[in-house]
């Protein structure tokens, strides 16, 4: 039998998808995408370019229908996922609402090869076309995927160099001791023109409240709760405070004028990662960078405090034997009170007896271990022990004028010894004679037409006389204000220390804190008690 002649018809492709066809004969929805990576000013005009040019070239073409213009200002190509325009632009291309994207080169696009790859052979499987200009690449031909990927590492590696090089610049700064900081979200400080630290006078006091409640025994949750019941913004106004953050606060030695550099460092330039810096790159610690808030003398005091908080501050359920229980800012003999016969803390303890409540303090040790690792603690009933140590302070303030006197050095002491600021009016007279100077310099080079290196060494050490002496004024005159406020603020104590009569009629957990360091639990009649001034006396437990 004759084999029948088959007949085969070409059935044409639409002539979007003809690689044939000039892309600007076809019929398209047709979309852009415009970035750049800053936000600096010098960079506005390069991307309000992008996004004209664009417009007016998809508008020209009749063929074309204008699908959007995706842009996102200031935005790292490194990542995609935090361009929000590039995402909503994908999403539209495979939802079939964008055949082709015109973008100026594959930097633009992305700068991350596996991220660029990814994105393509999403819009390659939806017959989507990209179009980079700069490099004359279609990622629906047959090459458009060997050269995005060669140009996607290229664009990739220059993104790292870039961030190395700006991490360098960091670096350098940091070498010179020059602090960069976000004072957006930095409570008690803001930038002047010079970009230097400059104190902002009623975030300061909210500031000195934290250090002083947290030393007075708050702990970081009750300071943080004070805060949101004085209706008290945190720095980036949210009315919350977090106990994690007064915690951060309390650590910043910023506050002492000092300045930690390079805490954290990248990882990573493609995601921007950042973690702490444990020893990894180098840091540079500033001595005295800019005025202090907090006394060196009072923020080392915290840090202390905080060490010995952290001593007792594991849970029950994770602490070994013999190891202190937690901290408790709710009452002041909490890790004050020791036992004398092991060395182990006192605890508050409630018993219950035929129906009557009665609060005792206990050895934690012989609380948790029993009377194998300590059974020659005494139990103390708090209001005898209450009493007790309010009869002490009571016969100390009053009849020890060495104590009234230690107290109020020590007090003195952590204000700060600001009363000898030198008056800041001397170096007025000084710059204007150095001013004086350089006009007649300048005067005198005028006259003779010519420059000299002379001339530059000469002028240049005058401007640097000038920039000291300014500095120094400045100085002078932020003592002279401290040194206003330290003699008001000696007044006041002086007043408070010679009326106050020191009768105190119930226990005062703040009073307590202030004064009172230790208290040695010597039997169940007598207590060691160590103040704060380094005074130690006995004092008898009396019951009723």
């Amino acid at each position: 039998m004759a084999e029948t002649a088959k007949k085969i018809s070409m059935i044409p492709a639409k002539v979007q998808y003809d690689r044939n066809v000039k892309l600007s004969e076809k019929k398209m929805k047709v979309a852009a995408y415009c970035r750049v990576s800053t936000e600096l000013e010098e960079q506005d005009s390069s991307y309000e370019a992008q996004v004209e040019y664009y417009t007016g070239k998809i508008s020209e073409n009749e063929n074309w229908k204008n699908a959007g213009i995706y842009a996102d200002d200031g935005k790292s190509g490194t990542n995609t996922k935090k361009r929000a325009d590039f995402n909503a632009m994908i999403q539209d291309a495979l939802a079939g609402k964008i055949d082709m994207i015109l973008t100026k080169s594959v930097s633009r696009f992305a700068r991350n090869t596996v991220d660029s790859l990814v994105t393509i052979r999403k819009l390659k499987e939806k017959n989507v076309a990209v179009v980079f200009e700069k490099e004359g690449i279609n990622t629906l031909e047959g090459t458009g995927e060997i050269l995005i990927t060669i140009l996607s590492s290229l664009a990739q590696e220059e993104s790292r160099n870039i961030s190395e090089n700006i991490r360098w610049g960091v670096v350098r700064k940091f070498e010179k001791g020059k602090v960069i900081v976000n004072c957006t979200k930095f409570m008690g400080y803001t930038k002047n023109e010079d970009g230097d630290l400059v104190i902002v006078p009623e975030e300061a006091e909210i500031v000195k409240m934290i250090f002083r409640l947290y030393l007075e025994g708050y702990s970081t949750g009750k300071i943080a709760k004070h805060l949101e019941e004085q209706g008290i913004k945190t720095a980036t106004g949210q009315d919350k405070w977090h106990s994690t953050v007064i915690d951060k606060m309390l650590r910043n030695e910023k506050y002492m004028g000092d300045a930690l550099l390079q805490k954290t460092y990248m990882v990573d330039f493609m995601t921007k990662k950042k973690v702490k810096n444990t020893g990894i790159v180098p840091q540079y610690y500033v001595e005295d960078d800019h005025e202090a808030i907090i006394p060196k003398e009072l923020f080392y005091r915290v840090q202390e405090e905080m060490m010995r908080r952290a001593s007792l501050c594991k849970a029950a359920v994770t602490r070994k034997k013999n190891q202190r229980s937690r901290y408790s800012s709710t009452y002041a003999l909490t890790g004050m009170l020791i036992c004398g016969k092991c060395g182990q803390e006192y605890r508050r303890v409630t018993w219950a007896r035929n129906g009557k409540k009665k609060v005792v303090w206990r050895c934690s040790n012989r609380l948790t271990n029993g009377v194998k690792k300590c059974g020659e603690s005494e139990t103390l009933e708090e209001n005898a022990l209450n009493r007790a140590v309010m009869e002490a302070i009571h016969r100390i303030t009053s009849d020890d004028m060495e104590f009234m006197e230690n107290f109020r050095q020590n007090i003195i002491h952590v204000i700060g010894s600001c009363g000898t600021a030198k008056e800041s009016g001397e170096y007025e007279e000084k710059i204007k004679e150095k001013q004086e100077e350089m006009v007649a310099l300048i005067a005198e080079n005028a006259k003779t037409g010519s420059y000299t290196p002379e001339f530059d060494e000469r002028y240049r050490t005058i401007a640097e006389e000038i920039n000291a002496l300014k500095e120094a004024q400045k100085t002078a005159r932020n003592e002279k204000r401290m040194a206003d406020s330290y003699e008001q603020r000696i007044q006041d104590i002086d007043h408070y220390l010679s009326t106050s009569t020191c009768q105190i009629p119930e226990f005062d957990n703040d009073l307590v804190r202030r004064l009172i360091s230790t208290i040695k639990v010597e039997s169940s009649e007598k207590l060691l008690i160590q103040f704060q001034s380094g005074i130690v006396m006995e004092q008898e437990i009396r019951y009723e």
